[in-house]
């Protein structure tokens, strides 16, 4: 498949950082790190991180948001830690970089945002630095127990995984594959939903968890078929990124539909339209309806068919 089928560069696939994973297993590695002064910082409050915004900053260019980081300071030695990797650092030196989660009291002074807030305007280290690690703060908290035993389980391997205090079972994070599916006619026509839990005029490309024992391809025909009654065919990947909300990540597809009648089950899916590109970008125009949020990837498949960034085609 040529190149320029793909969907390119995707917003939360950026990362720079060398994860070396082969340093997590060295003896009291965070709390080596954590005594460095050289050790760069990542604090997790909730899902946000404290960010810079620059783009008003003549010095830096007006370059756009930057994460907040710092250096270690005592109390970190107390937090939950995760060692992110190595990179540069912002004086251009090779550092190590770990994430803690801080106290809700943190995000009472300066500025916090969700990676959904911040995510397009971080630059590419910082949107694989705040991406990763909310994916591991997001699992260490809903895995504090052995699937195995019940009993409590600790960090080990520098945050990469989390040990059984009981039966010593090691455990590893964990992430949910989902596919997001550009679903269109022979008229070249996009398919279109909102689903139960969205607000009024919210549509999007359809979407669903890959079930054990499927395929992708499999999953996007399952998921089409139980959301909308539409069987497809031609399923064509396009892209894929991690989107830890909570600990997914998100595989792009193109499919032609075989037949054009939508029968939403209403469970999921509560409306499902066909929506040529000019009935799109008016639809778009009048607010009638709301494009997806700008770090995911099904604004990026959107844009793929409709063949312009939808910022352009709205104004």
């Amino acid at each position: 498949m040529p190149g320029s089928d793909l969907l390119g560069e995707l917003p939360l696939c950026r990362g720079t950082l060398d994860r070396a994973a082969h340093r997590r297993n060295q003896p009291d590695l965070l709390d080596t790190l954590l005594a460095d002064p050289d050790t760069v910082v990542a604090v997790v409050v909730g899902d946000t991180m404290e960010v810079d915004d620059t783009r008003g900053d003549t010095d830096s260019g007006g370059a756009g948001v930057t994460l907040a980081l710092r250096a270690p300071v005592p109390e970190d030695r107390r937090r939950p830690a995760m060692f992110l990797g190595e990179g540069v650092d912002s004086g251009g030196e090779r550092a190590a970089y770990v994430a803690v989660i801080g106290e809700p009291t943190l995000a009472g002074h300066g500025d916090w945002q969700t990676l959904r807030q911040a995510g397009e305007a971080l630059g590419d280290r910082d949107a694989g630095l705040f991406t990763t690690s909310l994916a591991l703060v997001n699992w260490h908290l809903s895995h504090p127990c052995c699937p195995r035993c019940g009993a409590a389980t600790q960090s080990d391997n520098a945050g990469w995984t989390r040990r059984c205090e009981r039966d010593g079972s090691e455990h590893y994070p964990r992430t949910d594959p989902a596919v997001i599916m550009a679903v269109v006619d022979d008229d070249d026509r996009l398919l279109l939903g909102r689903g139960s839990q969205w607000p009024e005029g919210r549509f999007s490309v359809l979407a669903g968890f890959v079930e054990p024992g499927e395929s992708f391809e499999a999953a996007v025909a399952r998921e089409v078929m139980e959301e909308v009654g539409v069987p497809v065919t031609d399923v064509t990947y396009l892209g894929n990124q991690p989107w830890p909300f909570p600990q997914s990540a998100m595989i792009g597809f193109r499919a032609r539909a075989l037949t054009t009648d939508l029968h939403p089950d209403l469970v999921e899916m509560v409306e499902a339209r066909w929506f040529t590109r000019d009935a799109y970008v008016e639809a778009l125009r009048s607010n009638e309806i709301r494009t997806p949020s700008g770090i995911s990837i099904a604004q990026r498949l959107i844009e793929h068919w409709l063949g312009h960034k939808v910022v352009d085609v709205i104004g």
